[in-house]
């Protein structure tokens, strides 16, 4: 293998973006281009240790179309569902990873696998910081980002700067939209996510499906050859006019609208960014029902937020994974928009 000149290499910057079915691997540049990108499968078995040698494996694919090995990049980001400790690069806690239970150590244990310094943040927030520096929020100090996918998580830029919180800001997805309403995942009722996650209404498909209510959803994803229903699915069903999926998506979308509008009143945002798998894949007609939707909740109508689609598409979590690097080589500068 050919390998570049140290002073051609020491700008690149490797990000992984860890899901629950997949990793996204992109390598970026000192300008923020993407130079490569891969995907690859999250291990379903073998715990935190088949995790991290699934991220190596993903940054050998990402890099090797580059002629380089991992060790070649100056940083790595890793953005990862759940609670994290960006200090000490561990996962508290990613209740949607396979045979994930308490801390973890991921950043040093990914250190030790490909030898060059590995940074740790949360997906969504790194998400949306993305988009704020290199997509759609480029244009606004402040913004909401909400990623609409499995669950429905969210991050923050307020005056240009991430809003961290105490750690854990931007969960819209736990936000009550219905007192004493469906059940959540995380135990409570009423959610948000209760009623717009996809795994929630993969649920609730479910029990249609039981009482009698006629659906195609299940044979699609079947002959998708697909275990659950991905947002893929969905578009397929919404496409053929699918009852129940047109009326889940349908109140999804209500409830959307109600809690992203009542989260602008709070905050009094300039734009709202949607991303996530759901939203990057219904695209920009749903953005624009929701538009629609959040208007009547509105505190100041007269004014609405600027709302856009994820112009990073499903490459934002990767591309803000890897700007988390950036203190490993301090070349990416903000370029128009909202530091990260």
């Amino acid at each position: 293998m050919t390998r570049r000149p140290k002073e051609d290499r020491k700008r690149l910057l490797g990000g992984l973006d860890l899901g629950g079915t997949k990793i996204q691997a992109v390598v970026l540049d000192e300008h923020g281009t993407v130079l490569s990108q891969a995907r690859r499968a999250t291990p379903q078995e073998g715990g935190p240790p088949a995790i991290v040698e699934a991220l190596a494996a993903a940054l050998q694919d990402v890099t090797q179309p580059l002629a380089l090995e991992p060790s070649a990049l100056t940083g790595v980001g890793v953005g990862a569902p759940g609670a994290v400790n960006a200090a000490t690069g561990t996962l508290l806690q990613a209740g949607n990873l396979p045979g994930w239970s308490g801390p973890y150590a991921l950043a040093e244990a990914l250190t030790g696998r490909v030898q060059v310094p590995v940074y740790l943040g949360n997906d969504v927030q790194v998400a949306v910081a993305a988009e704020a520096r290199l997509g759609a929020g480029r244009a606004y100090r402040s913004l909401l980002g909400v990623w609409w996918g499995t669950g429905v998580g969210g991050g923050i830029i307020l005056d240009g700067q991430r809003w961290l919180g105490r750690g854990a800001a931007g969960e819209i997805g736990h936000t009550v939209v219905r007192r004493g309403g469906a059940r959540c995942s995380c135990g409570r009722r009423g959610c948000l996510e209760a009623y717009a996650g996809r795994g929630a209404m993969e649920r609730k498909a479910r029990k249609a499906l039981e009482r009698g209510e006629k659906t195609r959803l299940f044979d699609t994803m079947a002959q998708e050859g697909k275990d659950r229903l991905t947002s893929g699915v969905w578009l397929k069903a919404l496409k053929k006019g699918d009852p129940v999926a047109v009326k889940l998506i349908d109140r999804a979308l209500r409830m959307l609208g109600a809690g992203i509008a009542s989260a602008v009143n709070l905050l009094d945002v300039e734009a709202v960014i949607m991303g996530g798998g759901l939203g990057t894949r219904l695209g920009q007609p749903y953005v624009d029902r929701l538009r629609v939707l959040m208007k009547p909740h509105l505190f100041v109508p007269q004014r609405p937020p600027d709302v856009h689609l994820a112009g990073l598409g499903e490459l934002s979590g990767a591309i803000g994974a890897a700007l988390l690097a950036e203190p490993a080589a301090e070349v990416l500068a903000p370029r128009g928009g909202p530091p990260a």
